[in-house]
């Protein structure tokens, strides 16, 4: 279920009873799309997130903590002068669009109080957040700016009048009242049933369309007629069923059981905790994949660059072995060296090396003395023998650089803009980037920030998301009776259990969390290595992150992301 008129309906709700009469105590803007206010409501601080996001729009609660930006937009100082402090009078769905309107009342610098309403539009790419004075409905200033050669029904710019998106012309599906109102909205003999209810009705989105018309079973109007006012008398009535939907194509969210759709299900109390369970990471890493992209390119092109630098070695290497060939030449010509004489192409000898002694034939340059040859031979045999303890080194050294960018790459693939800042600065230092001197002193020595969790019985658990947070964690941060974990003989991240006698639960868990920040994430039972952290070693010479380690025990565990999120709230 996308984030249609339904699912805002449900949320509003939820909001309404939740946030309403509350006092706004902190607005922050964490990323350029997002916003997060923190609310005292009912005895109890809560934090609403406001996404304009164009891939994830999105209004809810959430209990997850955001970073936020050492300075803070424009956008966000204005609301913190405007609604820091305000109280909430009402939120409110408008008609059954995908916009929320959240109505405030403050007092301004000389005590006059004031309204200003805050407008949440939901509308993918379109999305944006608006806030707008009530008594002359201009706009203050918005999330994003529109002007009137982008848009030509209205203008998104501060001074401009407050103009609602253009009206739908669908019906609302909560005033039909009986079975003929409904039949006379479709066109039996047109089909495509579940398109049709999304174009004649608001707030549908095709996953709730699909799921009326699959309860119908047979497409005939009474049929389908008797599904659908199933579905609106639930909603109706606010029977909301929050659930999400897994299966190996993708992951459904619906405030319905969805019976077209197959896959585990899994319940959730709230619609925000189903929303902010869905939406955990995805924008993250969407704005990561945008942002970094030119980063990923670089660290999968240098993977390929090395393996087939590998391959080309390990080819030099196989022609190595002909060494003891032209060693096998060189003694054979110097043993019938009377055979041969200057000016010869090639000579036959007896080989004395084999049992049978077969005749074979060696090549020769006619320009060249007998003994000039024999030497020639001997030189290539030294040379390749020579050649095999240097190839051997460079294939070590690049197999080793290939496990660090393999290591590089995963964890991309679980880090934050702070993480990706980080490895960026690593690779500046290793020499593989231009290092960016950052114009700020003071953020460019900043202490490396693991990511913390806590176990179900209350432990901490850090995990080092890049290979500074890794070698931070494990030889600065950590004591050495403390518990560290890594995924045995696979890329991963370091994690440490903050604790010298932890229980089997926090060890299970910390597992799980390293199988998680793995490459073996989407695998079942990886291995886990566990041991002290004074048995944890770093070889001199050591690129970032690699680490030896013995006296450990192994543990098999299924990486699980919904466990995670629980360990991280």
């Amino acid at each position: 279920m996308s984030f249609d008129g339904i699912m805002t309906r449900a949320i509003t709700t939820e909001l309404q009873n939740t946030l309403t009469s509350g006092r706004i105590s902190k607005v922050y803007q964490p990323h350029k799309t997002d916003l997060v206010f923190t609310i005292r409501a009912n005895g109890k601080n809560h934090k609403l997130l406001l996404s304009a996001n164009p891939s994830f729009a999105r209004v809810h609660l959430t209990e997850h903590t955001y970073e936020n930006p050492d300075t803070p937009p424009m956008f966000c100082m204005l609301l913190r002068k405007h609604l820091e402090g305000a109280f909430i009078e009402k939120i409110e769905q408008l008609d059954l669009e995908r916009i929320i309107t959240i109505t405030t009342k403050n007092r301004d610098e000389i005590g006059d109080e004031t309204t200003k309403v805050l407008y949440i539009e939901i509308m993918g790419r379109h999305s944006n957040i608006i806030l707008v004075d009530q008594k002359s409905q201009k706009i203050v200033d918005s999330i994003k700016h529109i002007p009137s050669f982008q848009n030509r029904h209205r203008t998104i710019l501060p001074g401009f009048e407050y103009i609602m998106p253009p009206a739908q012309e669908k019906t609302d599906p909560f005033t039909v009242t009986n079975v003929d109102e409904f039949v006379s909205k479709i066109s039996w003999n047109e089909g495509k049933l579940d398109k049709q209810l999304v174009t004649r009705f608001s707030g549908f989105s095709p996953l709730i369309a699909k799921e009326i018309v699959h309860r119908a079973g047979l497409s005939v109007k009474n049929e389908v007629a008797d599904a659908f006012f199933s579905v609106m008398k639930q909603l109706s009535n606010q029977e909301y069923e929050p659930q999400m939907i897994t299966n190996d194509k993708k992951e459904y969210f619906s405030i319905l059981p969805l019976h077209h759709v197959s896959g585990e299900s899994r319940s959730f109390d709230t619609v925000s905790q189903m929303l902010d369970r869905y939406f955990y990471g995805k924008a993250d890493r969407d704005r990561i994949k945008q942002q970094a992209n030119d980063l990923e390119k670089y660290l999968s092109n240098e993977y390929d660059k090395i393996k087939k630098k590998i391959g080309k070695l390990e080819k030099e290497l196989q022609q190595t072995h002909n060494a003891e060939e032209y060693q096998r030449k060189g003694e054979l010509l110097t043993a019938y060296m009377y055979l041969a004489k200057k000016g010869d192409k090639e000579v036959e000898v007896e080989d004395y090396f084999s049992e049978d002694q077969p005749l074979v034939k060696i090549t020769l340059d006619p320009l060249k003395t007998p003994a000039d040859n024999a030497q020639s031979y001997f030189k290539k045999y030294g040379k390749l023998k020579k050649s095999v303890s240097i190839i051997k080194d460079q294939i070590e050294k690049a197999k080793n650089e290939l496990l660090y960018f393999e290591r590089l790459i995963v964890q991309m693939d679980s880090a934050s803009m702070k993480d990706v800042e980080e490895i960026r600065e690593e690779l500046g230092e290793g020499g593989y980037l231009k290092h960016r001197q950052s114009k700020n002193k003071k953020k460019q020595n900043k202490t490396p920030q693991p990511e913390k969790f806590t176990s179900t019985d209350g432990t901490e658990i850090l995990v080092g998301k890049n290979n500074k947070q890794n070698d931070y964690l494990t030889f600065k941060l950590s004591r050495a009776n403390e518990t560290w974990l890594h995924t045995k003989d696979i890329p991963g991240s370091h994690v440490l259990i903050r604790s010298s006698s932890p229980s089997e639960t926090a060890i299970k868990e910390a597992a799980v969390l390293a199988g998680f920040f793995s490459k073996a994430k989407n695998s079942s039972s990886v291995p886990v290595d566990f041991t002290l952290v004074k048995h944890v070693k770093k070889p001199n010479g050591a690129k970032p992150g690699f680490v030896i380690y013995d006296n450990q025990q192994t543990l098999f565990v299924t990486p699980d992301e919904d466990l995670v999120f629980r360990l991280k709230k």
